[in-house]
């Protein structure tokens, strides 16, 4: 009984000390797993509200995130299609804050709305990244950065890019594709684009309405703009790639040249607007960089170190005129 009694309190002695070692080894893991959004692989968890898939340049910005991102052994990607609605964006964001992710990036498909939702995220400790599109919000301390183009400087771009093809003493009349109503980068490219045209009073915008960056609302706005005022028409803007391959279909099914008898100016930089320009059909292209994965990746990985991160991450781009640039490029496009 003696030896018994002596085997059982030495198990339990031996039992004691295995918990209190394991109860050291829980913590150490807590505070690492805390760091890394609490992640059994430690990996960086990041939520992504993607506004849709409404364009070429848009797919091809998410395919950079989820290649990036997605495939990385440093990152899990949680990622909402929000089929161009607001709502849906919102609901996503309130879905990331309650999955306690350690980012939150958001392509806002709008401009306004966001107070509610982000201060929800700030609450929660959660920095959030805007993607490709700005917002308007009274506390900016709302956000911590944004990647992304100059859209003014885009729409300015293509001003004066235009006004050098034709040549400053003719002039123009132009329609305009804008984007979707509210966004930032329909705002700003419009901005930008009559900022670039105020000195060049002969270059006149005689028709401006959204063709919402879709392809197929580009070709029917365009095709109202020619049956109301066809003959008047010299230059078609868009505020997109895909706008402007709608256009230059109802361009073609009016009877006209796209590129000869009206000028095509847009911005993106898609391959498709590439091949219509080796192919003479359109003149201008401002590239609007979508590949924003790596720049995203880093700004992430040096946010959880503990770095100061820029307030604007700028992406480097380039403009193109005339089919010979487009030749050139069109071989090297990864969108």
């Amino acid at each position: 009984m003696f030896k018994l009694k002596k085997v059982s309190i030495s198990l339990l002695v031996f039992l004691m000390a295995i918990s209190i070692l394991a109860g050291c080894n829980s913590n150490t893991n807590g505070k690492t797993e805390k760091a890394s959004g609490g992640n059994k692989g430690g990996k960086i968890v990041v939520g992504f509200s993607q506004i849709g898939a409404e364009s070429g340049w848009r797919t091809a910005e998410t395919k950079s995130i989820k290649e990036t991102l997605g495939n990385s052994p440093d990152f899990e990607l949680k990622f909402s299609d929000a089929q161009q609605k607001q709502e849906n964006q919102i609901k996503a964001i309130r879905n990331f804050i309650a999955q306690k992710v350690d980012v939150i990036a958001l392509a806002p498909v709008v401009e306004t709305g966001w107070e509610s939702i982000l201060k929800k995220a700030r609450d929660a400790k959660i920095p959030v990244i805007l993607l490709d599109r700005g917002i308007k919000v009274k506390d900016e301390s709302l956000y911590t950065s944004f990647i992304g183009s100059d859209f003014i400087l885009e729409g300015e771009n293509a001003a004066k890019e235009l006004i050098n093809l034709i040549g400053a003493d003719k002039g123009a009349n132009i329609v305009e594709l804008q984007g979707t109503v509210g966004a930032s980068a329909a705002n700003d490219r419009k901005t930008g684009f009559a900022n670039g045209l105020k000195d060049n009073p002969n270059f006149k915008i005689i028709k401006s309405q959204s063709g919402d960056f879709t392809r197929v609302k580009g070709k029917e706005v365009m095709e109202a703009f020619l049956k109301s005022d066809g003959k008047n028409i010299d230059v078609v803007y868009a505020h997109n790639d895909d706008m402007a391959i709608g256009a230059i279909q109802a361009i073609e099914e009016y009877g006209l040249k796209p590129g000869e008898d009206i000028k095509v100016v847009s911005i993106d930089g898609v391959k498709d607007a590439f091949e219509a320009a080796v192919q003479g059909k359109t003149n201008i292209i401002v590239e609007c960089n979508p590949l924003l994965g790596p720049q995203l990746a880093q700004a992430v990985k040096d946010l959880k170190a503990g770095k100061e991160i820029p307030r604007w991450i700028k992406t480097e781009e380039s403009v193109f005129v005339g089919k010979e640039a487009a030749e050139e490029a069109l071989p090297s496009r990864k969108y």
